[in-house]
């Protein structure tokens, strides 16, 4: 797995971003992710559209070298970990979970987690149903431009535009941040991307070889 970062101060607090679709708080050793759909491929096939299962072994492979290479001794989830409450996927999550159960786990509910969402907390996942404020940052599924707070958040699996050259162009994920504010792009891989204008914020491309700011 190739991994690149790129490391800034953000709230005092130092940051690392990557192109495996991660962020990594050094001081809080806290690996930081969004939307990680579990379940999205088996609710696909259940609903007549063939997708393979791999593609969650594959999200949770990339978690596992993360987890492993940044030393993290937590994993918080900035909602959307669930996609359709519980089905076949989630024996797949299990034995990921019985391998890593020292881990501790938070998630922030998303709009996906809302219903059958308790089942988590027989794998000791904690459940915080609105948002966590652990200082300096406030970690919420939904982004929310507040001027008194820092959040991070998930939910619109940003993306953004990069112009080729001969009228070609490419639609990639990225990180969005701005002076309050910092959008995390989609763990998944299975999701699609909003591409909508950066605006305000400062855009973080990646690859599966490059990260850099636009």
């Amino acid at each position: 797995m190739n991994l690149q970062t790129i490391e800034k101060t953000v709230q005092k607090e130092t940051l690392i971003f990557t192109n495996q679709r991660a962020l990594f708080w050094t001081e809080n050793k806290a690996l930081i992710i969004s939307d990680l759909h579990l379940g999205k491929t088996a609710y696909f096939r259940k609903n007549g559209i063939p997708v393979p299962s791999d593609i969650l072994e594959d999200d949770l492979e990339r978690l596992d070298f993360l987890i492993q290479h940044f030393e993290a001794e937590q994993l918080i989830v900035v909602g959307d970990f669930l996609h359709a409450g519980k089905n076949a996927d989630f024996k797949i999550f299990e034995e990921w979970r019985k391998l890593n159960i020292t881990l501790k786990i938070i998630l922030i509910k998303g709009n996906h987690d809302i219903k059958n969402a308790d089942f988590l907390l027989d794998l000791n996942i904690h459940i915080i149903e609105n948002s966590l404020y652990t200082e300096p940052f406030t970690f919420i599924h939904i982004p929310e431009n507040t001027e008194n707070q820092f959040s991070i958040s998930g939910h619109l699996h940003p993306g953004v535009t990069v112009k080729l050259e001969k009228r070609k162009s490419v639609r990639l994920p990225c990180f969005r941040l701005s002076e309050n504010q910092l959008i995390l792009p989609a763990f998944s891989k299975f999701t699609g991307l909003d591409t909508q204008s950066c605006q305000d914020f400062e855009c973080i491309a990646f690859t599966e070889d490059l990260i850099f700011e636009l």
